[in-house]
């Protein structure tokens, strides 16, 4: 169970979508304090300022550059306080089909690297208290996969196995770890989707605010596994109980967006 009253809470990509929903929903919870942390700085003001109570702090650095989180840790534990809970959620999208090298690098720092860092940084602190959270977001595209962009799909995979690999190793002290897997999501980051669009057709796009409810479900809850579609459950036991059937459906659900 995670108690977000009184917490130190930081939310990486916390100036738009799931972030900034997630910020808001701390603060409505009665955190201490929120830190909004994103790339953009002026973004994560205004979200930082629009958080009731005054426990909103903007901080601007790369989740995936290490220099940039080892200082922003330490910045916050000894300006803020200790963090109770690490929300590692940064993510970009990235380009059709097989995607450039470039796709693959923003992917592979954002998806992968960047929670690498936050349990390097992070994590140690929190084990020497016995206490603390980190949830990592990952996507319903690291449980199954995404159609349309293969570095995203492929990374989101990688999402989903650090966040197990944490909980195998370290699930057993005070800290604990969960993994965020939506679906379709109003964001940004869905926005201009193609109507062809492979999560457009997988089902519902919920809203962020949506997505940060059923977070706080599975925090009090002390659940892994975060869906805030709950049909993804159903579609990876499909999948893992026979891959051949699961891939043929795959195929017929792009060929039918595709039209």
């Amino acid at each position: 169970m995670v108690e977000v009253r009184d917490a130190v809470a930081v939310v990486t990509g916390g100036a738009s979508g799931i972030g900034a929903a997630l910020a808001h929903r701390f603060a409505a919870e009665q955190a201490a304090a929120v830190v909004v942390a994103d790339v953009d700085a002026d973004r994560a003001a205004g979200v930082a300022d629009a958080l009731p109570g005054g426990v909103g702090t903007a901080m601007a650095f790369d989740a995936g550059d290490e220099a940039q989180v080892a200082d922003a840790v330490t910045r916050i534990e000894s300006g803020v306080g200790p963090v109770d809970l690490w929300c590692s959620n940064a993510g970009v999208a990235s380009g059709p089909g097989l995607g450039d090298d470039a796709d693959w690098q923003r992917c592979w720092r954002l998806h992968v690297h960047a929670h690498v860092l936050a349990a390097r940084h992070v994590l140690p602190r929190m084990l020497a208290r016995d206490r603390g959270h980190l949830m990592i977001t990952a996507s319903a595209a690291g449980l199954l996969t995404e159609a349309d962009t293969a570095p995203y799909a492929v990374t989101k995979h990688g999402s989903v196995a650090i966040a197990e690999w944490l909980a195998i190793r370290h699930g057993d002290t005070g800290v604990g770890f969960s993994c965020l897997c939506p679906q379709g999501v109003a964001t940004p980051m869905l926005t201009g989707a193609p109507d062809d669009s492979a999560t457009l057709a997988a089902g519902e796009v919920i809203p962020p605010e949506q997505v940060a409810d059923t977070v706080m479900a599975a925090l009090a809850d002390g659940r892994f596994l975060i869906l805030p579609h709950p049909e993804v459950a159903e579609y990876e036991r499909r999948r893992a109980g026979d891959r051949d059937r699961w891939l043929a459906a795959m195929r017929r659900l792009r060929a039918r967006a595709r039209g």
